[in-house]
């Protein structure tokens, strides 16, 4: 997964997969998902991140699951 935040526009792009986008739906005003031929989720769109999305930091936590 990768996260790009775009300081020009305000936009956050956070990717999930490198799958061709076969379609784009609007989530709400500010916010889209790519989805793939199978309708999968590629990546999502955030623009105004800022506000609408309250983006003011950044931080990154990987949880890991329990030993078997």
């Amino acid at each position: 997964m990768k996260v790009k935040y775009f300081a020009d526009t305000d936009t956050a792009l956070v990717e999930f997969t490198e799958n061709p986008v076969n379609e784009t739906k609007e989530i709400s005003e500010n916010i889209y998902v790519d989805l793939d031929a199978t309708g999968n989720l590629v990546s999502m769109t955030i623009e105004h991140a800022k506000a609408s999305a309250g983006l003011k930091e950044f931080s990154f936590v990987e949880v890991a699951g329990k030993a078997s």
